[in-house]
């Protein structure tokens, strides 16, 4: 596997970096099968490469999100179905982009500074493996391009998982 990174990313829009994102890592994921390796490897890839506030994986664990691999500041360590953004993607397992999370009902603040959320939930044979989680110091962070974007992502790793 060999990741090129000398990019210049500045000059590219999202969906170019979005793509190239996408065919780097798939050489990532190439050949590896173990779920946290992988998952491991997404968090920080996605961190390196688009420079967000925090992101990382929370794992279902008897219907309770326990902190899995992760990159950034120090997290929460468990969050139950019913609470919060990753709760609330964990029951429904949808997408749920949060474009200000103080006004998100049940909010769980693991760091003041983020501002806007994604969770992308982790699927695989219909069972909820994880959920992923992306946070960002600014406003309005997310879309429905970022959205199609990490679930893409996910179905890409979740392919890895035998």
């Amino acid at each position: 596997m060999e990741i090129t990174r000398n990019f210049d990313l500045t000059s590219l829009d999202k969906a170019s970096k979005q793509n190239l994102f996408l065919e780097q890592y798939r050489l990532l994921l190439e050949g590896e099968n173990d779920l946290i390796a992988n998952m491991s490897n997404t968090a920080a890839f996605l961190k390196e490469f688009f420079d967000y506030f925090w992101v990382g994986f929370y794992l279902n664990k008897n219907e309770e999100l326990v902190l899995g691999p992760f990159q950034g500041p120090t997290a929460c360590t468990r969050i139950a179905f019913e609470r919060g953004v990753c709760g609330a993607c964990a029951r429904t397992q949808k997408t749920i982009i949060v474009p200000d999370v103080d006004q998100f009902p049940g909010h769980i603040s693991c760091n003041s500074a983020s501002k806007s959320e994604i969770v992308v939930p982790v699927m695989k044979q219909n069972k909820l493996i994880a959920v992923l989680d992306i946070d960002e110091p600014h406003y309005d962070a997310f879309d429905s391009k970022d959205q199609v974007f990490l679930e893409e992502v996910v179905q890409l790793l979740t392919n890895t998982i035998i």
